[in-house]
C-alpha cells in the first residue's frame, strides 16, 4: 500500500495494530478522522491518553476501574462470599448485562496456555487462592470459556483450593463448547449463571 504522506502511513500502521483492524480498515478510519474537526480528533486522542495513564485495576478483583476499588467490590449490596472467576473485563461486562448475578468477580487476566507461554504465574491465580485461604469465599463460580485452555485453568485452580471447605461450581453448559463467553447472548448466559452446577460434576462429563 503506497502512501502520499509519511504521517498518514504512520497513523495507519499504528491503527492496524488494533485487534481485527487490517490496513484497509485502518486507512478508512484514519481518513475519517482527518475529515472530522480538529477538536474531535484531539478529544479522542486525549481520552485514550488519559485512560492509559490514569486507569486502575481493582485491588480486590483486578477489574478495570477508575478508583482503587471498583464499583462492584465497593457495593455493600453485593455478596462478597460468592466469587465468579472470569478471564477478562469483557466477561464481567457480559455477565453484568444479564442482571442475574449479585456476587463479586475475580479477573484472571487470561487463561493458562503453555503453547502461548502463559502459565499460572502470569495470571492473578495466587491472589484468588489467597482470598480462599483467608476464608472470604464460600463459593467459586468458574465462568471461563469452555475451551481446552479454559478447562485447564478451571482444573488447575480447583486442585489448588481442593483442600478448603468451599463450594465450587461452573456455569451450566448452555454455553456451547468452544464458545467465547463474551459472544453468548444475555439470556443464555444469564441462565448458565443461575443454573450453575458443581464443578466436580463437570469433570465427569
Amino acid at each position: 500500500m503506497e502512501f502520499s504522506s509519511k504521517l498518514l502511513e504512520n497513523a495507519v500502521n499504528e491503527m492496524s495494530q488494533l485487534p481485527g483492524i487490517g490496513k484497509r480498515t485502518a486507512l478508512r478510519l484514519v481518513l475519517h478522522l482527518l475529515k472530522q474537526s480538529e477538536n474531535q480528533t484531539v478529544t479522542l486522542a486525549e481520552s485514550l491518553r488519559k485512560m492509559r495513564e490514569e486507569v486502575n485495576f481493582c485491588s480486590n478483583c483486578h477489574n478495570i476501574s477508575d478508583t482503587k476499588l471498583c464499583e462492584i467490590c465497593a457495593n455493600p449490596n453485593r455478596n462478597e462470599a460468592l466469587v465468579c472467576v472470569v478471564e477478562d473485563i469483557r466477561d464481567v461486562m457480559a455477565i453484568e448485562n444479564t442482571s442475574q448475578y449479585k456476587g463479586h468477580y475475580h479477573v484472571l487476566g487470561g487463561k493458562i496456555s503453555p503453547m502461548d507461554g502463559v502459565g499460572p504465574g502470569e495470571l492473578t491465580i495466587q491472589s484468588l487462592i489467597d482470598k480462599v485461604k483467608n476464608g472470604r469465599v464460600e463459593e467459586l463460580i468458574f465462568a471461563l470459556s469452555s475451551t481446552m485452555e479454559g478447562d485447564t485453568t478451571n482444573f488447575y485452580i480447583f486442585k489448588q483450593i481442593e483442600s478448603f471447605n468451599i463450594k465450587t461450581t461452573t456455569i451450566a453448559r448452555g454455553i456451547s463448547v468452544g464458545d467465547e463467553l463474551e459472544y453468548a447472548d444475555e439470556v443464555t448466559l444469564g441462565r448458565s449463571i443461575v443454573h450453575r452446577i458443581p464443578f466436580e460434576t463437570s469433570l465427569k462429563n
